[in-house]
């Protein structure tokens, strides 16, 4: 079985059922899975009439959309694998993938990545063409000789499928399970991203785990916004609602997430910790500044979700009594969290980075679970993951079906199974560096305990050892530090030094905020973030994150310096999935940190 005809099958078996919601001249409008699957074949048909052969490469630069979908499935069902690429990459990234990846073709979405595509066609000389899915081109870029609008590529392609529908339906029939799907390339924290090689088989078996964990059907509506060039959206965005028959509806963008919830009424959603985080800080806000009884009933149901999740914690059930006031709460304060989820909402799905585990048991108790899991890219992506009735917050999960887990002596996870790639793309020193005997060595450090649940401690890289000889796992303290609705990011840094220090990125509104409720006079940012009483109070703030979770001394935060900017893709800062780029930030703040030593 590969991933085009567990495709087809659905398309044949639901027909005009709708498979996908895309917002269309103000409203949500549908597509079908008939509609969908005939997309799909047109252009497979038009890439194998303009040449393409079995097993090359196709790049793919676009935001999420339907476009998206029918492209990558067109290219599979062509016998090829494709080359996502995040919408937001520079120039210099988008070339260095389509270089690497040897991609003869590339679809762009929009006029902004056309511009992207014809700024490396030169450079590129693998790069036959280019596919445009939006009409309104340019005459300058239409006209460009290697550039094709996506509704040209479909007239081909059906004019192809005339006497050749045979044809294309032999080709991805006989696609091998174990055939090349992807070439997902990694965020380069380290360096050069790598080519992570991804198969049929890969994705499906990862897709069937996961769909033992959770029930996922036809009823079902994902709601997409994480990029579909991130591995996590590509195989539960995706290819699992495709796996499920449910239905895909697009976000207009990460800034109307919240109003597309309420539109389309999603049942599950994907997405990273930061928008958790921010949703928790939201709800907590609006109840510390409501008055009243308003206020007393709000924290009221929020102390009631606490001992909910802790009933969870120690794995027993909550008495009736308690049962009791938490439907009530529901029904009071806990309906409107749902309200505004869009009413219908079963679970979140959260992966990328660490999920704080205070924001986990506070959704778990309020009635929409975040199901938490571990992976990467090379794991296509998930390892382990909480579900249900087996969640135990403070992990990860336990280790998901078929995959095996063992930790090494220095701490690092190792993990095997059918999701594991097959390596990195032309790059074999990394390829038998990362993938020894069966094992992938994911360079996280973590603990399995007794119930095969997978704790994550850090990044293995990412380790610091004080000249005091102690080893630091700088991950746990910086994320209880951003839950401080005063601090936006933070970055430990002390490698080699007698103690740890931090850059911090404040929330510049709640520190103007409280400037102007403490009469603390200031010109700018900069003058403001300068002012002893603001670097005083971000202080205490630190001193109490610190002490309210027992950070042992040698851990804690001695000295910090507040930045004027976050942390940023423009300034090359993070990657496009928001993981610190730590060695570029030191490099750029070295001065800074180094006065932090001076005395």
């Amino acid at each position: 079985m590969n991933l085009v005809q567990i495709f087809f099958e659905q398309a044949r078996r639901l027909q005009d059922k709708p498979g996908m919601l895309v917002k269309r001249e103000g409203e949500y409008t549908e597509i079908s899975w008939s509609k969908w699957a005939s997309e799909v074949e047109a252009i497979a048909g038009g890439l194998l009439s303009e040449g393409l052969q079995s097993g090359e490469k196709v790049a793919l630069l676009s935001e999420n959309r339907p476009e998206w979908a029918f492209a990558d499935l067109a290219i599979l069902a062509c016998a090829c694998a494709d080359s996502p690429i995040y919408p937001t990459s520079l120039v210099t990234q988008v070339e260095y993938i389509v270089k690497d990846s040897e991609a003869v073709f590339l679809f762009v979405s929009s006029v902004e990545q056309l511009e992207k595509g014809v700024a490396i066609v030169d450079n590129c000389p693998n790069l036959k063409k280019i596919f445009v899915f939006d009409e309104d081109i340019p005459v300058n870029l239409r006209n460009h000789d290697k550039v094709m609008a996506l509704s040209e590529l479909i007239d081909t392609g059906r004019q192809w499928l005339t006497k050749n529908a045979e044809r294309l339906e032999a080709i991805w029939q006989n696609i091998d399970e174990n055939d090349l799907a992807t070439l997902i390339y990694t965020s380069g924290t380290t360096g050069d991203p790598k080519g992570v090689m991804l198969t049929h088989k890969n994705f499906i078996s990862n897709v069937a785990a996961c769909s033992k964990c959770v029930r996922v059907d036809t009823t079902d509506i994902f709601l997409s916004h994480l990029p579909l060039s991130h591995v996590l959206e590509r195989m539960s965005g995706y290819y699992m609602p495709v796996y499920n028959g449910s239905v895909i509806a697009y976000a207009e963008s990460i800034d109307q997430v919240s109003q597309n919830m309420t539109e389309v009424h999603p049942t599950i959603m994907i997405s990273v910790p930061r928008l958790f985080e921010k949703i928790y800080d939201r709800i907590f806000d609006g109840a510390q500044q409501s008055t009243g009884l308003k206020k007393r009933l709000a924290f009221w149901a929020f102390g009631l979700a606490e001992k909910i999740s802790v009933c969870e914690r120690e794995g027993r059930q909550p008495g009736g009594f308690l049962q009791w006031q938490h439907s009530l709460a529901s029904k009071l304060v806990f309906g409107k969290l749902g309200d505004k989820l869009g009413g219908k909402l079963r679970f979140f799905i959260s992966g990328g980075a660490p999920l704080p585990q205070k924001v986990a048991e506070f959704f778990y108790g309020t009635g929409y679970p975040i199901f938490e899991g571990y992976g990467l890219t090379e794991t296509a992506p998930v390892l382990a993951v909480n579900y249900f009735d087996n969640m135990k917050f403070g992990t990860v999960g336990p280790v998901l079906e078929g995959v095996e887990i063992k930790i090494a002596e220095d701490g690092e996870i190792l993990a095997k199974g059918p999701n594991i790639a097959l390596g990195y793309y032309n790059n074999p020193a990394a390829t038998a560096e990362a993938f020894v005997d069966d094992w992938f060595y994911t360079g996280d450090v973590g603990e399995l305990d007794s119930d095969n649940y997978l704790k994550i401690t850090d990044r293995k890289k990412d380790i610091i050892v004080t000249a005091g000889g102690k080893n630091i796992a700088p991950q746990h303290l910086e994320n209880l530090l951003k839950m401080d609705k005063y601090i936006s990011e933070a970055m430990l840094y002390g490698d080699r030094m007698k103690f740890i220090s931090a850059l911090l990125v404040p929330d510049f509104e709640r520190v103007e905020e409280y400037a102007l409720k403490n009469d603390i006079l200031f010109v700018d940012i900069k003058g403001l973030l300068e002012n002893p009483e603001i670097r005083a109070m971000i202080g205490r703030r630190i001193e109490k994150v610190q002490n309210e979770n027992n950070i042992p001394g040698y851990e804690q935060v001695k000295k910090f310096v507040i930045l004027t900017g976050e942390f940023t893709m423009d300034n090359n800062e993070v990657t496009p999935t928001l993981k610190l780029k730590r060695k570029i930030v030191t490099a750029k703040f070295q001065q800074e940190l180094d006065a932090l030593y001076e005395d």
